[in-house]
């Protein structure tokens, strides 16, 4: 970390908001008129709508996460947490990985910390529950499926079989939808190799709370896609929710109860809960309240957006929606970002600030291999896609939206690959303690046992002898 007696821009988070915000600010500062310092646990930015063809083995891992240091190569990227502000000092607690916790001082701070997945306190949730907000939790459930159907496919063991088969993903939305249909395809290719498992073992279950699936879509494209589902095998459960999953046995609130090995939660998300001690402002939902022009409400230093932003959404209260306020989607997130950067820049040069107004241009989910829906908004217009086509437009509209044009070749190139050649099947379950191996090697060898033998002689019996 240097030191400098430039103004300094603090941006806590590194995500889509925190990375492109940064990237604005740079882009839009003159030589040495700032210092911006960005900081985040994770020394990457992970674009989230990409984790379910994660998942399924369509886009490497790799290729779905941008290195942060990369691509702002003129700003300070610490790897760490902030953990507490002091607004009157202007001064953040930074907790890096290693060593001490430190002061940094700043000037201008954004709020760029994402959102968290929303859970319940459901028996067994925290010890059986997968997520899916990181792309580590991308590949364990890739990895995780594939050793299921290894250990059906291995035993005699009707009920470890049953249990092992048997996926329960909890939340209809993009995340829970998209992730299951995009399983479903892997799993369905992966049986083709196996002896003795076939898809027709498996059982897929989707839980939701609400009374359909996909609701940023619309009821009539999220019946279409609720029913798509359904023509593949996986059994869709509305207003319903889990009651617990203790050791893997699941219990729905209507009366099903099914034995699983995996159990996969996407039932929302919620701001960062360590908003909390930074004395900001926060909705009844827990996001930073912020004005129209992402401003934290009482303050002209502090900007927010994203997941963890109460953002108005002006286009659509203009269009008559008087408590409406922006969704937390990519689509935000990104226009939001620019807007937060120029005001940024307004402000440090004393220059007035920007209103953000983006009216919704539709919504994209892929459900699998050459199957998706898709709602574009042309002006009044609402163009309804679903299938083949749909599915192209998920694709075209995220690739073209991943962060550097490196990551869009490459991302292009997974894909291009994979018109071509088999989907990749192979579990590296060892990614989860790659030490273990080493360490049974290595570890010092017990202690020879005492061999059994005549009591030793004393001294004094020894002098008698002699």
């Amino acid at each position: 970390m240097s030191t400098t007696e430039r103004p300094r821009i603090l941006v806590v988070g590194g995500g889509y908001v925190g990375l492109y915000a940064a990237r604005r600010i740079l882009k839009k500062m003159r030589y040495g008129e700032a210092t911006v310092t960005v900081v985040d646990p994770r020394s990457y930015m992970t674009y989230q709508p990409f984790l379910p063809e994660t998942a399924a083995g369509n886009i490497s891992p790799r290729h779905v996460v941008v290195p942060l240091r990369r691509v702002l190569p003129k700003a300070e990227v610490l790897t760490g947490r902030v953990t507490t502000i002091d607004q009157d000092r202007k001064v953040a607690t930074i907790a890096p990985l290693v060593g001490e916790a430190y002061e940094l001082p700043f000037d201008y701070l954004v709020i760029a910390m994402g959102a968290v997945s929303r859970t319940f306190p459901i028996p067994g949730l925290a010890e059986q529950g997968i997520g899916m907000k990181g792309i580590e939790e991308a590949i364990g459930l890739r990895n995780h499926v594939l050793e299921q159907l290894d250990k059906a496919d291995s035993t005699n063991d009707e009920e470890i079989r049953r249990k092992a088969l048997t996926f329960v993903f909890v939340g209809g939305g993009f995340a829970g939808a998209e992730t299951i249909g995009e399983v479903e395809d892997l799993a369905r290719d992966a049986a083709k190799y196996y002896t003795n498992v076939s898809r027709e073992d498996m059982r897929f279950i989707l839980v939701d709370a609400a009374d359909k699936i996909l609701p940023e879509v619309g009821p009539k494209l999220g019946q279409y896609g609720k029913e798509h589902l359904e023509s593949r095998g996986i059994e869709i459960y509305l207003s319903t929710s889990m009651d617990s999953c203790v050791d893997g046995h699941v219990v729905l609130k209507n009366g099903l109860e099914v034995d699983s090995k995996t159990i996969v939660w996407t039932a929302g998300v919620k701001p960062n809960p360590v908003l909390s001690r930074f004395g900001l402002p926060l909705g009844p939902r827990g996001h930073v309240d912020c004005e129209p022009t992402l401003q934290v409400k009482g303050s002209d230093y502090i900007w927010a957006a994203g997941d963890n932003a109460q953002v108005p959404d002006l286009a659509a209260r203009k269009a008559g929606n008087e408590n409406a306020w922006c969704p937390p989607n990519a689509q935000h997130a990104l226009r939001q970002a620019r807007v937060l950067g120029d005001n940024v820049i307004s402000g440090l040069r004393g220059f007035p600030q920007k209103d953000y107004a983006h009216a919704n241009k539709g919504a994209v989910a892929g459900l699998g291999l050459h199957k998706g829906v898709a709602m574009i908004v042309m002006g009044k217009m609402k163009i309804k896609l679903k299938g083949r086509l749909a599915w192209y437009m998920h694709r075209g509209y995220h690739g073209l939206a991943m962060p550097t044009w490196n990551r869009k070749i490459r991302v292009f190139a997974d894909w291009t690959l994979g018109m071509f050649l088999k989907r990749e099947v192979v579990a590296l379950g060892a990614l989860e303690s790659p030490r273990e191996e080493f360490y049974e090697a290595a570890k010092p060898a017990p202690a020879p046992a005492a061999k059994a033998g005549p009591a030793p002689v004393k001294t004094e019996e020894k002098a008698k002898a002699s």
